[in-house]
């Protein structure tokens, strides 16, 4: 509860936040320095400052093509993943919404029934349950990621990629993108 209060949260934020795990209280922190913050400047951000990876569309685009479903999973806002799903028209996303009041954040993430937080626990999660919908084995799945909160997605599925990752990601990968767009994966599949 000290680090929460160090960190300056609104009294409501400090009980959720002091209990979760360090990631975790940090994501809660940033998010509370969002408060007031105008769903105009988000859009601002999203359409100026936001880029898609170099070969975002054109790996979406060609897993597409080849039949595959497309799962985004994010420690972001659903604010940017859902613009990104409806660009790319990727199938499925899973990441943290951001409470909304008369047009500012709130500086809280509004509780899911999956949870409130979009970790590497969640990643996993939802990887697994989006294979028991589609009917497939997690070995048949490809998961991509940078971050040691990709790391539990990554370790169920049958091709982990580390895509200019951090050293404990690259390590534990089965290839890793450290050059280039997203879309090298395909000289993988091809």
């Amino acid at each position: 509860m000290r680090q929460a209060a160090r960190l300056k949260l609104r009294p409501s934020l400090r009980p959720r936040c002091a209990a979760k795990l360090p990631t975790t209280r940090t994501a809660c922190a940033s998010v509370a320095l969002l408060k007031g913050v105008t769903v105009a400047s988000m859009e601002q951000v999203y359409h100026q400052r936001l880029k898609l990876n170099p070969g975002a569309a054109e790996l979406v685009h060609a897993c597409k093509a080849a039949g595959m479903k497309v799962l985004l999973v994010s420690g972001g806002f659903t604010f940017f993943t859902d613009r990104i799903r409806d660009e790319l028209g990727i199938d499925y996303t899973r990441s943290n919404v951001l409470g909304v009041e008369n047009g500012l954040l709130t500086g809280e993430l509004v509780d899911q029934p999956w949870g409130d937080i979009c970790d590497g626990d969640e990643k996993r999660k939802m990887l697994l349950e989006t294979c028991a919908l589609l009917g497939i084995n997690p070995q048949q799945a490809i998961a991509m990621g940078d971050g040691a909160n990709d790391l539990p997605m990554m370790g169920v599925a049958g091709l982990s990629v580390a895509y200019h990752a951090k050293p404990k990601v690259r390590e534990q990968a089965m290839v890793a993108i450290n050059e280039g767009g997203l879309d090298r994966l395909l000289e993988v599949l091809n």
